[in-house]
């Protein structure tokens, strides 16, 4: 007996929609932070654009975060006021200054923040690109081993479901009865609510196992299969569960929220290690946040 193989079929599971949610509230925080240092980027190259002319000349500090810079331009001196992202000199010290031809009081010295702002904007555009590109491919890459794993000849297992609470994430797990023992990490179903235990299903795959249940459903591995019992606390369905209503679409948001308890410090430390203030802190949590939830999605979170 085989599963249903069909792109179809597996596109329709409720694992992938689950994913597939979580994925694209990663792709769309990528995009407004990716946008929002689009337009920083391209505000401050404008402003960079018209500081072409190079010349060599001293920078002293003049008061906190900002610094006088003095050169000289046809044998007249010209100095300007920089704002600085970085420790200024303790006295006039020879630097390199970039100004504009027209203005020459328009002026950016090593460790400008105008320079800082454009690098910042850089990496931010940079950083959404690799972070949204790793996430589709690991998406790919878990349909991808998801369809293989309903591949094949089936055989008959005797299974438990069970739950494993470790830190803050919850899991289903199925564990062989018959055979050698195994521990299989399933993506939730509602059908796991009132599994009984045990229960003969259908597996195939070894690394990867996918599950039919006798009602029909496919339970998709959110893991590789283990040798080993998972750690954590442990509850085992009854042998004759309850009847009651599987987890509403909200209800899984709300479980899944706690992923997101450390977005904020992460947060905190990014704003001021890169010293880029509010900003940085919104568009490091709102990433970060986003990343825990798709995170849990694709190891499979319980929300039972």
């Amino acid at each position: 007996m085989n599963h249903p193989t069909g792109p179809r079929a597996l596109l329709g599971a409720r694992a992938v929609r689950h994913v597939c949610a979580r994925t694209l509230v990663v792709l769309a925080v990528c995009a407004v932070v990716a946008l929002v240092s689009w337009r920083s980027y391209g505000a401050a190259a404008a402003e960079l654009s018209g500081l072409t002319a190079r010349a060599s000349g001293t920078v002293a500090p003049l008061r906190p975060g900002v610094v006088l810079a003095t050169w000289t331009v046809n044998g007249r001196e010209v100095s300007a006021e920089v704002a600085i992202d970085v420790r200024p000199p303790t006295g006039p010290t020879p630097a390199t200054i970039a100004h504009s031809p027209a203005d020459p009081a328009l002026a950016v010295v090593p460790g400008a923040t105008l320079l800082a702002d454009a690098d910042r904007a850089a990496g931010g555009i940079a950083f959404t690109a690799v972070v949204a590109g790793l996430v589709v491919l690991v998406d790919l890459w878990t349909l991808g081993s998801r369809w293989l794993a309903t591949r094949g000849p089936a055989r008959r297992v005797l299974v438990r479901r069970v739950r494993v609470q470790r830190g803050l994430l919850t899991r289903s797990w199925l564990e062989t009865e018959s055979g050698p023992a195994r521990w299989v990490p399933v993506h939730f179903d509602p059908a796991l609510v009132t599994l009984p235990s045990p229960t003969e299903v259908w597996a195939t795959g070894t690394r990867w196992t996918s599950v039919r249940l006798p009602t029909g459903e496919v339970l998709h591995p959110s893991g590789p299969t283990r040798a080993t019992e998972p750690r954590g606390r442990r509850t085992d369905n009854a042998a004759v569960p309850d009847q009651v209503a599987p987890p509403s679409r909200p209800r899984a948001w709300r479980a899944d929220l706690p992923a997101t308890a450390s977005a904020p410090l992460v947060g905190l430390f990014w704003s001021y290690l890169d010293a880029s203030g509010f900003a940085g802190f919104l568009a490091a949590t709102g990433t970060t946040g986003a990343l825990a939830l798709w995170l849990w999605s694709v190891r499979g979170s319980d929300p039972s």
